[in-house]
């Protein structure tokens, strides 16, 4: 009899102990990380199982066995609250800060940050875009004002069929990865709008102008002109020709219909017969030729009276070069245009 009690006693204490190794262990289990420096993004498709998931995570590095991922979802009852999506989980993590993860939904959103320069043109801008990771954007170029203008009334005197060139706000934009065309549309243009202040817009009224004819001749100036200080004088220059019923005579708008970014062209191209040829037609272009920044727009808006009807841009710095003439014109032409 009393060797039957020590056996139970001794099985008691092996069986506790062995309790406590096993304890021990799960914790270990549970709350030590595989370590290491490199995280890892999962996809965990909707309707995979718990046992899938856990395989996924071992598989990854990122647990040490999928029993114990198992075992800790079924006790924290958390098997109905794991979450599809991507994940991206350093090894540093612990099964359960992992199972946490999962469990609360928080998926990676990768940010993507585009920058789209003063003077991009809208395939430019559609291009850069879908470079840095938004495939998205592709074919934005088809969106049209009449889908925008309902709700951006800087849009509404615009041709409803036309795209949104001019109207793409040059600036540095933080997307996510997921962003749609329409969301990444609608975040330039939200930008626009606040540029556009309201005393910008009471202006072009007072003008008897429209916006769209505003933002038209701030995307020549911006291709045109290349420092800030010489905007608003050619600005006066343009509208003043306007005014007179002579031609722009613009080779901004030249480059646009040869796709060009060529300073001069010849006399063959001055001649091509297109809607944007200032040199062949009277008056502004159809649209804009590019995404203006805000300088150029104001110069649009803010123009500088001068004597002067006539200017060239210097080659090498970019300098606008004035003139009262057409005869002076001709001879800083040859001057400065070998």
């Amino acid at each position: 009899m009393f060797k039957i009690i020590i056996y139970f006693f001794i099985s008691v204490i092996l069986l506790l102990a062995l309790g406590m190794i096993s304890a021990v262990y799960g914790l270990y289990q549970f709350y030590a990380p595989v370590g290491g420096s490199q995280g890892r993004t999962i996809e965990i498709q909707e309707g995979e199982t718990v046992k899938q998931i856990a395989r996924n995570l071992e598989e990854e590095n990122l647990i040490r066995s999928n029993f114990w991922f198992e075992i800790y979802v079924w006790l924290s009852q958390t098997q109905n609250k794991l979450q599809a999506g991507r994940y991206s989980i350093s090894q540093n993590s612990s099964l359960v800060q992992i199972a946490q993860i999962i469990s609360q939904g928080k998926v990676t959103e990768k940010d993507i940050w585009v920058t789209i320069p003063e003077g991009f043109r809208l395939a430019q801008a559609q291009a850069r875009l879908v470079g840095a990771g938004l495939g998205v954007a592709e074919g934005m170029d088809k969106a049209i004002v009449s889908d925008y203008s309902v709700n951006y009334l800087f849009l509404s005197d615009a041709p409803p069929r036309a795209n949104l060139e001019g109207f793409l706000f040059p600036d540095t934009y933080k997307f996510k990865e997921e962003a749609a065309q329409q969301g990444i549309l609608i975040k330039m243009l939200d930008n626009f709008d606040k540029k556009l202040t309201s005393q910008m817009r009471q202006d072009i009224a007072k003008q008897n102008r429209s916006i769209f004819e505003m933002i038209t001749m701030a995307s020549i100036l911006e291709k045109e002109v290349k420092t800030a200080s010489d905007l608003k004088i050619v600005s006066g220059i343009f509208w003043k020709r306007i005014n007179d019923n002579y031609p722009l005579e613009t080779d901004a708008t030249l480059s646009y219909i040869f796709n060009d970014k060529e300073g001069s062209h010849t006399i063959e191209q001055t001649k091509v017969d297109s809607p944007y040829n200032t040199y062949k037609y009277i008056g502004l272009p159809p649209g804009p030729i590019s995404n203006p920044g805000l300088s150029a727009i104001e110069a649009a808006i803010y123009p500088q009276e001068s004597d002067y009807y006539f200017f060239l841009t210097k080659p090498d710095t970019g300098e606008a070069i004035f003139s009262k003439t057409l005869e002076e014109h001709n001879l800083n032409k040859a001057k400065y245009l070998k």
